[in-house]
């Protein structure tokens, strides 16, 4: 596994590159036979030094976690613990999803991912024809998931939104934070089937 160690405007030392090295390969490899890769960038933030781990597993799975202390070995350290804890609890599903994805293909979708430019109230123009100002786009894949597999990607990369191709159905779902910190769950079709099924029972 490649792992990579970074600093956005600040020195890292080889001490503490070999550090974050040991750590984060000791706890990937607990629970993956074979991760593509590793990624942990170290910024200050305030008076804080802020730490954020992104582990790429392969077939799409994506593992990020963040951490902030005074001293930047606490903080890689905490997003490290962060990391540990939430593979653990998806220990037994990563594997079976592993599995899994290796029998059936990852069977994603391609789509286009847009960046657009924030509105600007001044100049903002409410004529029918308006467009938003495209900064990026960039080609990404839609998975096909089981929603307890959605939901298990969106926790481990620390996601606020996650859009999903329902392997059950083949309809495009999608899952969300929500404030009170549950995850919301948008099944256009299963709406519909409800919608359907409560109008047949009033006829």
């Amino acid at each position: 596994m490649l792992i990579t160690v970074t600093g956005k405007q600040m020195d890292v030392g080889d001490s503490l590159r070999g550090h974050v090295d040991a750590v984060t390969r000791a706890i990937v490899e607990k629970y993956f036979g074979r991760a593509i890769e590793a990624h942990v960038v170290f910024y200050h933030e305030g008076h804080l030094i802020s730490s954020d781990v992104s582990v790429h597993a392969g077939r799409g799975l994506l593992v990020q976690c963040h951490g902030a202390s005074e001293d930047a070995y606490a903080a890689f350290d905490s997003a490290a613990d962060r990391l540990d804890k939430r593979l653990r609890r998806y220990k037994r599903r990563l594997r079976n999803h592993h599995k899994s994805a290796r029998e059936a293909g990852d069977g994603a979708s391609e789509a286009t991912d847009y960046v657009l430019a924030p509105a600007d109230d001044e100049t903002a123009d409410d004529s029918a024809g308006d467009q938003p100002l495209v900064i990026a786009e960039m080609r990404t894949s839609i998975p096909r998931l089981s929603v307890s597999e959605a939901v298990m990607r969106l926790d481990l990369a620390d996601l606020p939104v996650l859009l999903f191709r329902n392997s059950a159905r083949g309809a495009l779902n999608l899952i969300y934070r929500r404030r009170d910190g549950n995850v919301g769950w948008i099944d256009p079709d299963l709406g519909a089937q409800s919608r359907e099924t409560t109008a047949r029972k009033g006829s």
